[in-house]
């Protein structure tokens, strides 16, 4: 029999409540941190403090309640034999129908499974035999279904991959801040002072791991080994396969509007892997290819200002990105054909702006990033900043 209990706040809740407060606070300190050296060891010092925090946030909470919120894995409450049904009624459409359960739930698998599993491929064309499927029926409930358990499977494939990349930059030494989007990409504080800073935090970070594991196993007990999702590039690949499949659904929008709200995981890409970069690469440069047909057929104003300010933020966020990435390790992210479409994509979606303000943000943060990368000479958009010359010339003539 259960009986009520006090409202708790579930770590994986309470921690996306601080790490928002904490990114949020960190913005005006991360721009004087550039400046002033003294700023600059203070937020190594806050930024090594609060992931401590973080680290030992589990200890803080009842020990009966936390390990159902751990590390994202979710252990049942109660004996399931002891009932035969623990679904609601389902329904012939919606979300709540059992098609769209079993759909969700093998995108759920998807995410846990490894890549070296040899039940991931089973599961995954599984998956999208189901999408597949539910398309050739031409029935709009079941498109329906498929856009819906797609865009909770997409939100939640970014989430994991955001806190994936953050945890890879976490356990390494962490990045010199990056130029911001006004800034000149100096740093006042030098590479030493900043390295010693991570040096003396990178053992309480060891010890606030080690703490943590014990904890987990001591209350995990007999639940069962953690099951981990894999790699960040990874994760980034199945971002990219489910947007590709919200693009065969009609709803790639809703993906295009979620990736370009993603700052922190573009941020976080500066400084990543150039194989992690490759990933995240393919993800914008399919994005971006679907971000710029938005606005194309008619609809209401309020519709289409909604669709010109997720171009502006889609390009102030991810092309710093392809500026900077690499072309690759193995082979390169995108072919020379590849890399020229998407040149002419960038082009036309800066162009449909419209505004000259806004095409000069985003044209003054490609030029920023683009010269301040001697290793990369991709995106090449000199002929769309003449253009943007030229007409802000003419317009200030007739003026």
């Amino acid at each position: 029999m259960m009986e009520s209990t006090p409202t708790f706040i579930p770590p994986l809740l309470l921690r996306n409540i601080l790490t928002t407060l904490f990114l949020y606070a960190d913005k005006p300190l991360l721009t004087l941190s550039q400046r002033y050296r003294l700023l600059h060891f203070l937020r190594a010092l806050l930024i090594s403090s609060f992931l401590f925090l973080l680290r030992l946030l589990p200890s803080l909470l009842p020990p009966d309640q936390t390990h159902q919120y751990n590390d994202n894995v979710h252990y049942p409450t109660t004996n399931p034999t002891k009932s035969h049904n623990n679904y609601p009624p389902g329904s012939t459409t919606g979300t709540d129908s059992g098609i769209a359960r079993a759909l969700s739930q093998l995108l759920s698998i998807v995410n846990d499974i490894p890549v070296s599993s040899r039940k991931y491929e089973l599961v995954r064309s599984l998956a999208e035999r189901i999408i597949d499927e539910n398309l050739l029926e031409g029935s709009e409930a079941l498109i329906e279904v498929n856009c819906s358990v797609l865009s909770a499977a997409f939100s939640r494939t970014l989430g994991q991959l955001e806190a994936a990349v953050l945890d890879r930059a976490r356990n390494n030494e962490y990045p010199e801040p990056g130029p911001t989007e006004e800034g000149t990409g100096e740093v006042g504080a030098s590479r030493e002072s900043y390295r010693k800073v991570s040096r003396v935090f990178k053992a309480v970070r060891f010890y606030g791991d080690a703490a943590w594991t014990r904890l987990g196993r001591r209350r995990r007990g007999e639940a069962g080994l953690l099951r981990t999702g894999g790699s960040a590039e990874k994760l980034a690949a199945e971002v990219l396969w489910l947007a590709q499949k919200m693009a065969a659904c009609g709803c790639v929008e809703e993906a295009v509007v979620k990736w370009a709200s993603a700052t922190h995981l573009a941020w976080l890409g500066l400084s990543s892997e150039p194989r992690l970069q490759g990933s995240l690469v393919k993800v914008s440069a399919f994005l971006f290819k679907q971000a710029k047909n938005l606005g194309a057929e008619e609809g209401d104003e309020g519709k289409k200002e909604q669709q010109r300010q997720t171009k502006m933020r889609m390009l102030m966020s991810w092309l710093p990105l392809l500026c900077r990435a690499s072309n690759g390790t193995d082979a390169p992210v995108l072919s020379i054909n590849e890399r020229a479409e998407l040149e002419r994509v960038l082009e036309e979606t800066i162009e449909m702006l419209e505004q000259e303000e806004e095409q000069e943000k985003v044209l003054s943060l490609w030029l920023h990033h683009y010269t301040y990368c001697p290793s990369s000479d991709w995106p090449n958009l000199h002929a769309c900043y003449a253009r943007w010359c030229s007409a802000s010339r003419k317009l200030l003539l007739l003026h």
